[in-house]
């Protein structure tokens, strides 16, 4: 992309916990994920006679393998006295459980995913709750996308180690001092409640999660858990404030992808195509829609039962921002579908 550049920085094999020193006491590992998005990049911290550690990866046993790896090759036996995670996706704290169990770590989360993390884990085994099912009805999905969901509803917790039963909460501009160095939390909105990064103003660094990645737009989503959400709003607006908070000059240090300078321009690219995207969605709602009508104008690519979920949700969040700045309504019909429809009142 224009504006960004990637520093000659030697990406670590996925999965043998080995790591590339990208800064003076900070160390890159990648971790597998198995799908498309082939791995998630973690970070070890020096810091003091331990290691704070960002992110954990999703439970399975490569992760576990290549921790243990990590464990005496790049940690070099020292212990993990602290587990940050950013956000409560499981590729992010899939493994924090495990690992607090096998370091004297002690987990930090902003309070709000910490708590949002334990509801969802706590649906595992479950079948799906007839309310979700009426919300899935209501944009339009037919009974083999409800049975598909239905088959699935409850694996998040399987990709998660069960929690530690406390942890010590995150808060907007707190201020951390790991290796000697002041750190500052950044929480980030929209993709997930209260995702927190990490700018370091003396080594010009950002751990930025999900919230700014140098190749694709994270998902921000409308969930049957809070079906009135307006989380794209969330999310532009957290976009919006960061160059405010945090310089064009760092480095910054994704979830997915490479480590790369340019994080203003990243941050107006991915604000315009988001614009973009809500321009042509607008368009299209000339006549009234379903939100699995509205796919062409977000999406590129066929929409199919695996990645429904997350092309609705997508779907559903750019019309409740659209929604919030008075350029949509929705009608309910009476068999309970919802319906979309550019305001005529702007």
């Amino acid at each position: 992309m224009a504006g960004l550049f990637y520093p000659p920085l030697e990406p670590p094999p996925i999965g043998e916990g080995s790591a590339t020193e990208v800064a003076d006491g900070v160390f890159w590992l990648r971790m597998p994920m198995g799908g498309k998005i082939e791995a998630i990049n973690l970070w070890a911290l020096a810091d003091g006679d331990g290691w704070t550690i960002m992110d954990t990866g999703l439970r399975t046993t490569e992760t576990a393998a290549a921790w243990r790896q990590a464990f005496s090759s790049t940690l070099g036996g020292r212990p993990v006295r602290r587990l940050i995670v950013t956000h409560l996706h499981p590729d992010h704290s899939g493994m924090a459980g495990w690992l607090a169990q096998k370091q004297p770590a002690r987990l930090w989360m902003t309070r709000l995913e910490y708590m949002t993390l334990r509801v969802l884990a706590a649906y595992t085994g479950q079948e799906a709750p007839e309310e979700a099912i009426r919300f899935y009805k209501a944009v339009g999905w037919e009974e083999d996308a409800l049975d598909y969901y239905r088959a699935r509803f409850g694996d998040f917790g399987k990709a998660l180690y069960p929690l530690p039963d406390s942890f010590h909460a995150l808060e907007d501009d707190q201020r951390l001092l790991i290796g000697g160095r002041e750190w500052i939390v950044v929480v980030g909105k929209g993709h997930s409640p209260e995702h927190a990064l990490l700018h370091c103003p003396e080594a010009k660094l950002l751990i930025s999660g999900d919230q700014v990645l140098p190749e694709i737009s994270s998902n921000v989503s409308v969930h049957p858990l809070e079906p009135g959400a307006d989380p794209l709003t969330d999310w532009l607006e957290t976009l919006r404030a960061i160059p405010g908070r945090v310089p064009d000059d760092v480095l910054v240090l994704p979830a997915h992808g490479k480590p790369f300078r340019g994080l203003h321009a990243r941050i107006g690219a991915l604000i315009d195509g988001h614009e973009t995207g809500l321009e042509r969605l607008l368009a299209l709602l000339a006549t009234p829609k379903r939100a699995i009508d509205v796919f062409p104008a977000l999406f590129k690519r066929q929409i199919d039962k695996k990645v429904l979920g997350l092309a609705t949700g997508e779907s559903l969040a750019h019309l409740a921002c659209l929604r919030s700045r008075m350029l949509a309504t929705e009608e309910v019909d009476d068999t309970g579908i919802r319906w979309w429809r550019a305001s005529t009142i702007n």
